[in-house]
């Protein structure tokens, strides 16, 4: 997936990549969707648990937490690139139940950390006040589709890599332009 720069993957060309039998998905996962579904909680608990950390990180304010953050979900998608795809794929095909499980486990404990931030670096006087729910976008949005956009860099810039210089031009220009629309000064 990663590679491909894709979220669908046969279970046919898992087991050939992986060396491992199908049967073997199909043994711990029950079938792909199943796979796809612990794909999801493995990457999203890990964030969410990052993310929890930094809010109650002593000694740092709201603008070096938010900096922060913003730069670790950078290096994230650049790990796992088909993440925010994959999320909102298992999100519309899931029924209700599931569609909610994700959105309660991993999608609202992002938006909760940006009201945090948010308040906090408001309160301190370094944050203009701006809408969380927007800023949730704001930040998915500009990482997804860099990191989505391998077919632009190839056809566009003759460049069919996302390289991690890349990325850490991308990661520094991401944490300015979006601390430049929310600090106060």
């Amino acid at each position: 997936m990663r590679e491909g720069d894709v979220i669908d993957i046969s279970l046919s060309e898992l087991s050939l990549r992986s060396g491992l039998n199908s049967a073997l998905v199909k043994y711990y996962f029950g079938n792909k969707a199943g796979l796809l579904k612990a794909l999801l909680d493995r990457d999203w608990q890990a964030i969410v648990t990052s993310v929890d950390a930094l809010i109650h990180k002593d000694g740092w304010g709201p603008e070096a937490k938010l900096r922060r953050h913003i730069s670790k979900v950078v290096d994230t998608f650049y790990q796992v690139p088909y993440l925010n795809r994959l999320t909102m794929r298992l999100v519309r095909e899931s029924d209700d139940s599931e569609a909610r499980r994700i959105a309660d486990c991993y999608l609202s404990p992002m938006y909760h950390a940006y009201e945090v931030l948010i308040e906090a670096g408001v309160k301190e006087g370094v944050f203009r006040p701006v809408d969380p729910q927007l800023f949730y976008f704001t930040v998915t949005g500009a990482v997804d589709r860099f990191f989505s956009a391998r077919l632009v860099l190839k056809h566009c810039f003759d460049q069919d890599t996302l390289t991690e210089e890349l990325r850490d031009r991308y990661r520094q220009h991401t944490v300015d332009i979006i601390m430049a629309g929310i600090l106060a000064r």
